[in-house]
């Protein structure tokens, strides 16, 4: 899997999709779910995606990645972005391509796997960082538009249409490591989002935290942003009150972090997607108490 997830890397890699012409990966992300037995996907709001695959296991998981990429070229910014595989690491516009390519090789291996239902969630406008320095260079200067308005869109649409998961996992890449291999577990959405969370949400985070981490148990626990903060935030406070949907991050190290010729570890790639593909083989929905 991991040889199948580098390809899915690669080409994610080099489609300039920049945050607000998220549009531009669709067709790609709907050539690989065309090839996936009983995929369905749906367009939320133009430049969201949201694939799902029936399971045979028990329960449902929702996987989420971001879609948009920062422009660091400009407005003659390349049709094709560079991209480099060396023998320990993949450098080019890694963020959050990583989490894509890790996610659809996921999503590929499902229908032969006893797993969950998997709901695939693929966002606009999870980097703040363009629309803050130039949003010259995003659609209408950047009017309308907000950090986390596709995490919030897709939550939405899965409560709107009674898709509420048993828990998020969002794959994105963490600055955390500042050029070592590592990889990070984040479960404190609160933290940020300075939301108060229920007893049963945060009896639910902890036990899937500590489910992943008897799974890996080098994995670092910390926190930071992205859209998994979203996702724990409008599941959370937009639903019943008795359901509590754990939100958390998982996330390869990157280095440097917010610039051109972004490098991950192969070998953190890899761990990622073990531990994901463990976490599924033994995901059991979470007591209703």
């Amino acid at each position: 899997m991991l040889s199948r997830c580098l390809e899915l890397i690669r080409d994610t890699a080099q489609i300039p999709s920049f945050s607000s012409y998220e549009e531009i990966i669709h067709p790609y992300i709907l050539s690989v779910a065309e090839a996936i037995p009983g995929c369905e996907v749906t367009v939320v709001d133009e430049r969201n995606l949201v694939l799902f695959v029936p399971g045979k296991g028990d329960g449902r998981v929702a996987l989420s990645a971001h879609l948009d990429k920062i422009n660091h070229f400009g407005k003659d910014a390349p049709e094709k972005l560079p991209f480099v595989q060396g023998e320990d690491y993949v450098e080019g516009q890694m963020d959050n391509t990583v989490g894509i390519g890790i996610i659809l090789a996921l999503l590929e291996q499902a229908p032969n796997r006893e797993w969950p239902e998997l709901v695939i969630l693929l966002s606009e406008m999870e980097e703040g960082m363009g629309l803050r320095e130039h949003p010259e260079l995003l659609r209408n200067g950047g009017e309308g538009l907000h950090h986390g308005m596709g995490a919030e869109r897709l939550s939405q649409h899965l409560i709107d249409e009674d898709l509420i998961p048993d828990i998020v996992v969002t794959v994105d890449t963490t600055p955390l490591f500042k050029g070592k291999p590592g990889c990070a577990l984040y479960s404190g959405h609160w933290e940020f989002t300075k939301t108060v969370p229920s007893p049963l949400e945060a009896d639910r985070t902890s036990e899937a935290a500590d489910r992943f981490m008897q799974l890996d148990d080098g994995i670092i626990q910390a926190n930071n942003t992205n859209d998994y903060l979203t996702y724990g935030k409008v599941l959370n406070e937009e639903t019943e009150p008795d359901v509590a949907v754990p939100s958390l991050a998982l996330e390869p190290a990157i280095f440097p972090y917010h610039q051109r010729d972004e490098r991950v570890f192969i070998k953190d790639i890899e761990r990622v997607l073990n531990l994901l593909e463990r976490y599924l083989d033994s995901h059991k929905p979470f007591t209703k108490s």
